[in-house]
């Protein structure tokens, strides 16, 4: 298994502007799709997310997740998008989206 990077944590309010950013389309840029940001003691990031984000399907389609992550890459070169994505429940009990990124440290 290849070894993760070394991320630098940044500040909370940035990196929720960040991914609120991301999550937003820009036919309507006043609504984001963002939820929660989880914080974890190596520096990286779990995002929490409605699944709405993904236009017209109810289970995101791996194209779509390729998407967002190419898009997540394209608003910071410094962004390092973990493989692994997941369906889980938000507080309310509706489907949302998990990933996990970080800031390379170097």
């Amino acid at each position: 298994m290849k070894e993760l990077p070394k991320f630098k944590a940044q500040q909370r309010e940035e990196v929720i502007g960040f991914v609120t950013q991301v999550l937003t389309h820009p036919t309507k840029p006043d609504e984001s799709y963002f939820r929660r940001l989880i914080e974890y003691e190596d520096g990286h990031y779990g995002v929490e997310f409605r699944l709405a984000y993904f236009v017209s399907t109810e289970v995101p389609t791996k194209s779509q997740w390729n998407s967002l992550k190419k898009k997540l890459k394209r608003h910071d070169k410094k962004a390092f998008v973990f493989k692994e994505h997941r369906m889980t429940l938000c507080d309310d009990s509706t489907p949302c989206g998990f990933f996990e990124f970080g800031f390379f440290a170097h």
